[in-house]
């Protein structure tokens, strides 16, 4: 099967409650022709079926008939047709408990059991697939705002022949970001939450960013980060990594972190580079506020 660059085939697949027909309705309003819950017995059918005239985005969980995850990774691997894209929408176990629970929704792989029970069943049945993931899209931390945001700066469709690059800046207290492919320790520069004046600011401030860039350690770490970033993106889209996630952490993820990510985004955008900026605890701290002020006003 033949299909241009420009035109892809999306196989879209994850744990119930992750978002995955969110990304399928999104895809859906981007251009994509979109189809979901295809039976698994038409889906060879339909990848050897010829060129394709829109981009394609193929919906199919554990509600499938005849879901075979073995078989999937079959057509993954298979050399009689032109595999498609194996976009997997990741959660992890206690966000999805907590979705089920707040939307008291039965879960469709045990809807007579407690929904702990679909998930954990789930998560193991999909184990192989998410593994073999083309790109993983972790949606833990992601409203449905999130996400749109995210799907479309993947798959625009004069970016699906290249490599889109994420870098986003986190706090440790949260933990790690699931899915980054590559995580920076920045907790080694000097910290402006120490600095009563820098406080209340962040790291897209030019007085934070010229603190934390006159550290003595900052002239040799920096370049040498954004040297390695110039010598490994070429090699992971030559082994054609559609997707490519930078995670910059320090205590806090306001100052430190998010002074890194601006630099090192700006620098690999005038390389020529795709690249989107994700501030997680900034993110996060301002749709909270935006909530409450919401709530205010009713």
């Amino acid at each position: 099967m033949y299909v241009e660059p420009d035109k892809p085939i999306l196989l879209i697949t994850g744990p119930a409650g992750a978002g995955r027909s969110t990304a399928i309705n999104i895809l859906e309003d981007m251009g994509y022709e979109a189809i979901d819950n295809l039976p698994m017995h038409l889906l060879p059918r339909l990848l050897s079926g010829g060129p394709v005239e829109r981009p394609l985005a193929i919906g199919i969980d554990t509600r499938t008939r005849g879901f075979d995850p073995t078989a999937i990774l079959e057509i993954l691997d298979s050399d009689n047709q032109t595999p498609p894209t194996l976009l997997f929408l990741n959660c992890d176990e206690k966000t999805l408990l907590r979705r089920f629970t707040e939307t008291r929704r039965r879960h469709p792989v045990a809807p007579t059991e407690a929904p702990i029970v679909g998930i954990k069943y789930e998560l193991e049945l999909l184990e192989g697939l998410r593994n073999r993931a083309d790109i993983l899209i972790e949606t833990s931390d992601f409203s449905p705002h999130d996400l749109k945001a995210e799907m479309g700066r993947i798959f625009e469709y004069e970016q699906a022949h290249s490599l889109t690059i994420s870098v986003q800046s986190f706090s440790y207290k949260r933990g790690t970001p699931r899915g980054v492919d590559m995580v920076i320790d920045c907790r080694f520069l000097q910290n402006p939450h120490w600095q009563e004046h820098l406080r209340a600011l962040n790291g897209t401030d030019a007085t934070v960013t010229a603190f934390v860039q006159a550290d003595p350690l900052y002239d040799h770490f920096f370049p040498q980060l954004v040297e390695m970033c110039r010598l490994l993106l070429p090699a992971y889209r030559k082994e054609g990594k559609a997707y490519f996630s930078i995670g910059l952490g320090c205590s806090g993820g306001k100052h430190r972190s998010v002074s890194v990510t601006e630099s090192l985004a700006k620098l690999l955008a005038e390389d020529g580079w795709q690249v989107s900026i994700r501030h997680r605890e900034i993110d996060r701290q301002a749709e909270s506020l935006a909530t409450q002020k919401g709530t205010v006003t009713k």
